[in-house]
C-alpha cells in the first residue's frame, strides 16, 4: 500500500472514532446532549426486549441507577447478551412515545461475555434476598440496589466532609496501629508479625516475643478518640474518619468487625447540651444535602417509587431531636414494660429492644443523658448535678438504636488519675490535663449504621461492600 494512502486510510479510522464522543450514562442528561449527536457509552447490559425488527437493551454503567436504552436494528447483525459489557457507538435520538433520548446503535464491540449457565449467580428480571446476594461479594456491584447502595455511601462521606470543613473541623488521620484499647472492653484484635525470624532478632529482655516488634502489645483501633483529643488541645475542633476494629463474636444485625467510625471532638465545649446541638445540626445538614444529591438512589434501595412521598420517612429533619435523662428513659421502659421480651434493670443499661422502644415512644430520634457512671467510660466527666452520673449521651433511632455515643471528657485531672485503667499506657493522656488543659468534648458515629437508617436496610452487612463479621472474612 502507498504511504500516501494508508496514511489517509489511518487518519480517516482515527477521525471516525473521534467522531463518537464518549459520555458516561449519568453525563447524558446534564451535558446538553441532544437528538442527532454521535455519542459512544461503555456498560452492562441488564435487559434484553426481542421486538419486530429490534432489540431494546438497557445499559448500566454504574454513575446513575437509571438504565439508557440502546436500540439495535436486527439487520445490522449486532448480538449480545444479558450480563455482558459492551461498548456502543450510534445517534442520539427521542423516543417514540416519551420524548426521552436513545442510542441508536451503529457498532457494537462485545467487551467481556457473561456465560449465564456457567456459575454466574443472578439472572435477569429476578430478585434475590440480601442473604444470597451476600454470598458473592465479588459480583454484589452487578446488582442495581447495590450499586445504589454504594453511591450513597460515597455521597454520604462527602456530605459529613463538607460539613465539618464549613464548620472550621480539621481532619486527623488517627493510627489504626495502636498501643491502647481506649474502651477497655478486651474486643481488640491484638497484631503481630507473621515473621517469626524477625521477631526472634528484635527481642529485648522482659518483652514477650509476639510483642517484640513495638515492644508492647499493640492492637488494631477501636476508637480514634483519645487522639483525637490529643489534637484538640492545639487545634480546637477535630475530626477523624476509618476504620474501626471490634473483637465481638456477635451475629446481629448491627455489628461488623471492621467498620467506619466518624468521630468528633471539640474543645472549649464543656456542656452535654452544646454537644447534643452539635449531632443534631450535623445530622440533618448532612441527610438534607444527602436526600439533594442521592434521592433517586435513596428511593431505589428504600423501594419508594417515584411519585411517591419519600419525606413522611425524613420527617424528623424538621423537628427538635427530644432529650431525656437516663432515669427518664428508665422510667418510660419499666412503664412499658409488657412490650418488652427483656427485662428493665437500671443497673445494666438499655438494650436495643429497649432502644428501639423509646425511639417508637418518642416518636422518632431521641437522646439519652446523664448516665449512671459504672455503665460508661472511665473518660466520661463526672456531672456537677450528681456524682453518680457522667455527661454522657447516645443518640437513638429508628430500627438500628444507638447511632451516636459522646460525652463530655473527663477534665479534672485528680478525678481523671484515679478512674485511669493503665496509667503505664496512658500517661500521656492524664498530662493532657496538666498542661494547657480545657474542656472538651466529642462523639462517635457508626457510619455504616447511619446508612442503615436513611437506606433503611436492615442489616448492616448490606451497605457495607466487603462486610467482616465473626468466622466471616471472604476475599
Amino acid at each position: 500500500m502507498l504511504p500516501s494512502l494508508h496514511r489517509l486510510l489511518l487518519f480517516t479510522a482515527r477521525n471516525s472514532v473521534r467522531s463518537y464522543h464518549h459520555y458516561r450514562i449519568k453525563e447524558l442528561a446534564t451535558s446538553g446532549c441532544k437528538a442527532g449527536d454521535k455519542v459512544n457509552v461503555k456498560g452492562w447490559v441488564k435487559s434484553i426486549r426481542n421486538m419486530k425488527g429490534n432489540l431494546f437493551v438497557d445499559l448500566n454503567d454504574g454513575s446513575t441507577p437509571a438504565n439508557f436504552q440502546l436500540v439495535i436494528d436486527k439487520d445490522r447483525n449486532l448480538d449480545t447478551a444479558y450480563g455482558s459489557s459492551v461498548d456502543a457507538c450510534g445517534v442520539l435520538v427521542a423516543s417514540p412515545k416519551k420524548g426521552q433520548l436513545e442510542l441508536q446503535v451503529e457498532s457494537l464491540k462485545e467487551l467481556g461475555k457473561c456465560p449465564l449457565t456457567e456459575g454466574y449467580p443472578f439472572y435477569p428480571k429476578k430478585s434475590y434476598p440480601p442473604e444470597y446476594v451476600r454470598g458473592h461479594l465479588h459480583l454484589r456491584s452487578r446488582v442495581s440496589s447495590m450499586c445504589s447502595t454504594f453511591r450513597v455511601r460515597h455521597e454520604a462521606t462527602r456530605a459529613f466532609a463538607e460539613y465539618l470543613q464549613q464548620d472550621g473541623f480539621v481532619q486527623i488521620h488517627t493510627p489504626v496501629l495502636t498501643s491502647n484499647d481506649c474502651e477497655g472492653a478486651g474486643e481488640a484484635f491484638l497484631v503481630k508479625s507473621l515473621n517469626e525470624q524477625l521477631l526472634a532478632g528484635m527481642a529485648k529482655e522482659n518483652v514477650p516475643p509476639e510483642h517484640a516488634y513495638f515492644d508492647r502489645a499493640t492492637f488494631l483501633t477501636v476508637s480514634g478518640q483519645l487522639h483525637l483529643e490529643a489534637m484538640a488541645h492545639g487545634l480546637d475542633r477535630v475530626y477523624t474518619f476509618g476504620p474501626t476494629f471490634r473483637a465481638e463474636n456477635c451475629k446481629s444485625n448491627i455489628h461488623l468487625s471492621e467498620f467506619y467510625m466518624l468521630e468528633l471532638e471539640e474543645a472549649f465545649m464543656d456542656t452535654l447540651e452544646q454537644l447534643a446541638a452539635r449531632v443534631e445540626d450535623m445530622l440533618k445538614r448532612v441527610t438534607k444535602t444527602l436526600l439533594d444529591r442521592s434521592e433517586s438512589d435513596v428511593r431505589l434501595v428504600r423501594k419508594v417509587t417515584k411519585g411517591s412521598e419519600l419525606g413522611e420517612e425524613f420527617a424528623w429533619i424538621e423537628k427538635p431531636f427530644p432529650r431525656l435523662t437516663y432515669d427518664e428513659a428508665i422510667e418510660i421502659l419499666r412503664a412499658n414494660g409488657d412490650k418488652l421480651k427483656s427485662p428493665v434493670r437500671a443497673d445494666e443499661g438499655i438494650n436495643k429492644e429497649q432502644e428501639l422502644l423509646l425511639v417508637q415512644h418518642c416518636r422518632g430520634p431521641v437522646f439519652v443523658c446523664y448516665w449512671p457512671k459504672e455503665l460508661k467510660s472511665f473518660y466520661m466527666r463526672e456531672s456537677d448535678r450528681n456524682s453518680h452520673l457522667v455527661d454522657a449521651l447516645d443518640l437513638l433511632v429508628p430500627h438500628v438504636g444507638e447511632l451516636v455515643g459522646g460525652s463530655v471528657r473527663e477534665d479534672c485531672y485528680e478525678r481523671l488519675y484515679q478512674k485511669l485503667p493503665n496509667r503505664d499506657v496512658l500517661q500521656w493522656y492524664l498530662e493532657l490535663r496538666k498542661f494547657g488543659s480545657v474542656p472538651t468534648a466529642g462523639f462517635g458515629l457508626g457510619f455504616e449504621r447511619y446508612l442503615s437508617w436513611v437506606l433503611n436496610v436492615h442489616n448492616i452487612k448490606d451497605v457495607v461492600p466487603f462486610p467482616r463479621w465473626a468466622h466471616n472474612c471472604v476475599m
